[in-house]
């Protein structure tokens, strides 16, 4: 009548899944000092003394923090950021961004409670000034030749 069923327990795994794959989670209550490499997507809830570069899309939760350069295809910003932003698609500014840094994006998105302290430069010739290498793989696109952007204010 009453059978015994066992249960088989899966580890849990530090990644979600998006609509491009799967994501890479850095939890809230988590620091980590150095850089991050990935071709996916992640997402940052916790606290980066470092830079971040993402092949995909880099999400920072509203209580992430990131001191240091961010550069992926795609951003969204909810956290705060004390650093250079470079995007070559979408970047978005949400809920309480806090950002201190130049942006260098594609198109840029920001909501009314977002702020944002430093230069911005639009399109893909600004990103590709910008000294990143966010460009170097895409189709059409000139690799980064070592020298700083233009200062538009020297005369």
């Amino acid at each position: 009548m009453f059978s015994s069923s066992k249960t088989k327990e899966t580890p849990m795994e530090p990644t979600t899944k998006t609509n491009g794959g799967t994501a890479s989670i850095i939890a809230a209550g988590t620091e980590i000092t150095g850089n991050i490499k990935c071709d996916g997507d992640i997402r940052i809830d916790g606290l980066l003394k470092g830079n971040v570069h993402s092949g995909s899309k880099v999400i920072l939760g509203p209580d992430g923090k990131i001191q240091g350069d961010i550069e992926a295809k795609q951003a969204d910003v909810m956290g705060k950021v004390s650093g250079k932003i470079v995007v070559t698609d979408l970047l978005n500014l949400k809920g309480k961004a806090e950002v201190d840094g130049d942006i260098y994006t594609g198109q840029l998105q920001v909501e009314p409670s977002a702020s944002f302290n430093g230069s911005c430069h639009m399109g893909k010739a600004a990103v590709a000034k910008s000294g990143s290498n966010a460009l170097k793989n895409e189709p059409g696109s000139t690799p980064y030749v070592n020298k700083p952007p233009e200062n538009v204010l020297a005369g």
